[in-house]
């Protein structure tokens, strides 16, 4: 099984709290850098998406927080795609510190919207695959 795809981040000061860790919504914000840092690796734009009438979507996410970051950190954050049947794909995600601790695991539920319905595409799957010019990023 291929690596998932990564990307590096530090955590800022101005993202910290008044403990001095990372503050919980950032978090949140490191995941979706990656997504979309995978979409965009991937050949997808937030253009070509509105150009084809869908937008992901976020239907829900957990977090779990196991190790405090703080200011300077180095983190990768992974982003994996799983498929299944239907309107719905899971995302796992990884922030890892580079000493190889894990702080926060992130699962979600996402789903790709029909921009003028405002419903679910019946396969995300193959919207992913026809915008993609990679997609073997999504594990495709």
């Amino acid at each position: 099984m291929a690596e998932p795809y990564a990307v590096p981040v530090t955590v800022r000061g101005y993202e910290t709290d008044v403990q001095g860790h990372l503050n919980q919504a950032v978090y949140v914000n490191y995941a979706e850098h990656a997504r979309w840092s995978l979409l965009q690796a991937a050949g997808i734009t937030q253009a070509g998406l509105v150009a084809k009438g869908v937008g992901p979507v976020s239907l829900e996410m957990t977090v779990r927080y196991l190790r405090e970051l703080r200011a300077g950190d180095e983190v990768e954050v992974t982003c994996d795609f799983e498929w299944g049947e239907g309107k719905t794909f899971r995302i796992r995600q990884t922030i890892r510190r580079t000493d190889g601790a894990v702080a926060a695991e992130i699962t979600a539920v996402g789903g790709l919207m029909d921009l003028k319905e405002r419903r679910l595409v019946a396969d995300p799957r193959e919207y992913f695959r026809a915008l993609a010019t990679d997609p073997q990023l999504f594990g495709l």
